[in-house]
């Protein structure tokens, strides 16, 4: 059974469970209110035939009740007078003798005037309610008993018409509840079958309903926005897959052409020799570098760190000795406060990758990290960006003098996705003077209180 049969079924039950309590209800309440209106007829026509008039006991010709077959329904009462010794005198009415009981008895003898009491009795296949009312102490009573029939036949009629009532509520009720669900579920139903389609691949032709403030229109929003990441992280794995086949296929083609030359190894001289294994050397690390990175880019290890407060001036400090080191380049780092909160394995990665694009393409002159409010530049002296500065961080770009030096094109793209991954951005442009100004920036969110300018701890 699906969602929309459910709540047309739900709205149904609960359309039926109001219809038939109300109709209960309304039922008991009519039922004691003619009972209490009967009641209240049969004290004051008794109190009448009390005072002698009998006539009331009259048939009337003019009133004939429902299924009038057997009695005649214009005579509905009877009474009857009760002497204080308990026998029975008939006053008029229907021949029917009413029964006395000891009760009776005691209110005929000893009973206070105007005293009362209620009973019921059936004779043959009719009803009656009957009352007793004293006349005084030693006086007797009278005993007036009135046909129920037509009372119940008016309950019966109601009782019908509250059946077809709450009939017709139950349909009104399952009819709006099948329309009220259809609405509800109408963009539920879409949805499942876009995830269907998802689940199946296809993510090109895919057109998610949004629209709308309620719970179903925020999720379509939140669908139709995690279907368009998907698409996009699904095309960058493409791109990305397409871009390294292409990459790899430089190295692992020279190292087939050194295999090749490898099965003549003995043919050729040492300097040869010499030569040939310090290019399958330098392929081979190249190779490794290059997977490294591509793993790294993929799989996003650096967002499994978890943030924590740090100085960024001590991460650019930790990278630039380290390539120094590597390098034995002079890299001079001047530092502002720019604490915050963030993940220092990651960002000591992208720093590190900043200095070493620098060392590679600036081979002479000084390179220089600035860091301050939560901004890094690393400056240099080589040949500059020019018409390339656009696409420095994209995957395995290289410019034109560049095709020639080593390295994988991921490690400016890293840079950014690890800035992106800290709420900043990334920049490029050229330094005044000639050379390079490359680097990125962090959420102001994530800067701590002591590194924004002006402020004074208190």
């Amino acid at each position: 059974m699906n969602l929309r049969s459910k709540l047309a079924i739900a709205f149904a039950a609960v359309g039926a469970a109001v219809a038939i309590l109300v109709g209960v209800f309304s039922y008991q309440a009519a039922s004691q209110r003619i009972d209490a209106e009967l009641d209240r007829s049969l004290l004051t026509t008794s109190a009448e035939v009390a005072a002698g008039a009998t006539q009331v006991l009259a048939p009337s010709p003019v009133t004939r009740g429902p299924d009038d077959d057997d009695h005649d329904e214009a005579q509905p009462m009877v009474a009857q007078a009760i002497a204080p010794d308990g026998s029975t005198r008939p006053l008029g009415g229907r021949p029917v003798r009413l029964p006395v009981d000891g009760a009776d008895r005691a209110l005929a003898a000893t009973g206070a005037l105007a005293d009362h009491r209620y009973t019921n009795f059936t004779a043959g296949r009719d009803d009656y309610r009957v009352i007793t009312v004293a006349l005084g102490p030693g006086r007797g009573a009278v005993q007036l008993g009135i046909d129920v029939d037509e009372s119940r036949h008016v309950l019966k009629g109601l009782a019908a018409r509250i059946t077809g009532v709450s009939a017709l509520v139950l349909a009104v009720a399952a009819l709006a509840g099948w329309l009220l669900a259809r609405q509800i579920t109408r963009r539920l139903v879409r949805l499942t079958e876009v995830t269907e389609q998802v689940s199946d691949g296809r993510l090109d032709d895919v057109t998610v309903p949004t629209g709308g403030r309620d719970e179903a229109g925020r999720l379509a929003t939140s669908f139709d926005r995690m279907l368009g990441r998907l698409a996009d992280a699904r095309a960058d794995q493409e791109r990305l897959v397409q871009d390294a086949a292409h990459e790899l296929r430089t190295p692992l083609t020279s190292l087939r052409t050194n295999a090749s030359v490898l099965r003549r190894f003995a043919e050729l001289s040492p300097e040869s020799r010499a030569r040939l294994l310090d290019d399958v050397d330098g392929e081979t690390r190249e190779l490794t570098h290059l997977v490294d990175e591509l793993v790294e880019l993929a799989t996003r290890r650096y967002e499994a760190e978890e943030p924590a407060p740090l100085e960024l001036g001590e991460i650019v400090e930790r990278a630039a000795e380290r390539v120094r080191r590597r390098s034995g380049r002079a890299i001079t780092v001047e530092t502002g406060a720019s604490a915050l909160t963030g993940q220092a394995k990651a960002l000591e990665r992208a720093v590190t990758n900043l200095l070493e694009n620098a060392v590679k393409f600036a081979p002479d002159g000084p390179i220089e990290a600035v860091v301050r409010d939560g901004r890094v530049e690393v400056l240099d002296r080589g040949p500059g960006l020019g018409a390339d500065a656009p696409r420095v961080f994209d995957r395995f770009h290289r410019a034109d003098g560049a095709r020639g030096l080593p390295g994988s094109g991921l490690g400016l793209a890293i840079v950014r996705e690890i800035a992106l991954a800290h709420g900043g951005s990334v920049f490029a442009g050229p330094r005044p003077g000639g050379g390079a100004v490359i680097g990125f920036t962090v959420g102001a969110d994530l800067l701590l209180p002591n590194s924004h300018p002006g402020h004074v701890d208190g």
